[in-house]
């Protein structure tokens, strides 16, 4: 039960998605003189926005999460780079319980909002991994720490970096049902991963009431969950785009996520008075 409890606080991160020393990859530099990529325009993030979560499980918090945008000091090919960090810890009782420290940076690429580097180090209830990924593309290609090879398609993403490309996303018109699609690359396997708007509705947490898009995304059920429908993610309905809170009703109880502080937005986020 300890595995299965902090295992769903994680999938709640992820989909979304302790603390190490800061990673610093080696950054492997292309010619891209005949590459094409395609151009998102957006301002639905910055660098020195920070976002802090509370996870709790039940009554009991168990973990902090923190979502942070940097830029990059240093280009890869020659493009401005984006370098954002996810942190998860758990804290108190549950830090004896099953004791969470994880790490997630992904580099992206500013103007096409995809990832050439993915860094991931976790350690949950003593299981330890470490991932390193260097996106080729141009090429169309994943290698990870141990130099294979696999094929994507261009503009793939990762586990941190999927979250950032939904933002970008053009929910203006969404109909209630209506599924989104993201290619993503995660534990050597690519797959879709998918979202479900479920309408808008006005969300009230600790830090106030907000005005929010409700996505449902598509989880396998029967593991963790009966339904598709018991996990929640509430999302500002402004051009931020920001998480408010994730819910999920799992077959040992219920995990929540809330947000706790924020700063460095782009954008005036949709507040109710």
């Amino acid at each position: 039960m300890k595995k299965l409890i902090g295992f769903t606080a994680i999938y709640i991160l992820g989909s979304l998605v302790g603390f190490t020393t800061d990673y610093q990859p080696g950054i492997f530099q292309e010619n891209l003189d005949s590459a094409q990529f395609r151009t998102i325009k957006h301002q639905t993030y910055q660098p020195g926005e920070k976002l802090k979560y509370s996870v709790k499980y039940g009554w009991m918090t168990a973990g902090e999460a923190t979502l942070e945008v940097k830029k990059a000091p240093q280009k890869i090919n020659g493009r401005e780079i984006y370098r954002m960090v996810g942190t998860g810890e758990s804290v108190n009782t549950f830090d004896w319980f099953f004791k969470v420290r994880d790490r997630y940076e992904t580099y992206m690429d500013a103007e096409s909002v995809f990832p050439w580097i993915f860094v991931r180090r976790i350690n949950e209830g003593g299981y330890s991994k470490a991932q390193d990924y260097q996106f080729y593309q141009h090429k169309q290609i994943v290698k990870n720490e141990k130099d294979e090879t696999y094929q994507v398609p261009l503009g793939v993403q990762d586990m941190l970096s999927a979250f950032y490309y939904a933002r970008t996303i053009d929910f203006s018109k969404a109909k209630k049902g209506d599924i989104f699609t993201i290619p993503a690359f995660v534990d050597e396997e690519y797959y879709d991963l998918k979202i479900k708007f479920a309408g808008i509705e006005k969300v009230k947490v600790d830090k106030g009431k907000f005005n929010c898009m409700v996505f449902h995304p598509v989880v396998q059920t029967g593991r963790i969950f009966k339904h598709e429908a018991d996990l929640t993610v509430y999302i500002t309905n402004d051009k931020n785009k920001i998480p408010v809170l994730a819910k999920a009703k799992i077959l040992v109880g219920s995990i929540r996520m809330e947000l706790e502080e924020y700063k460095g937005l782009a954008h005036p986020i949709a507040k109710v008075n």
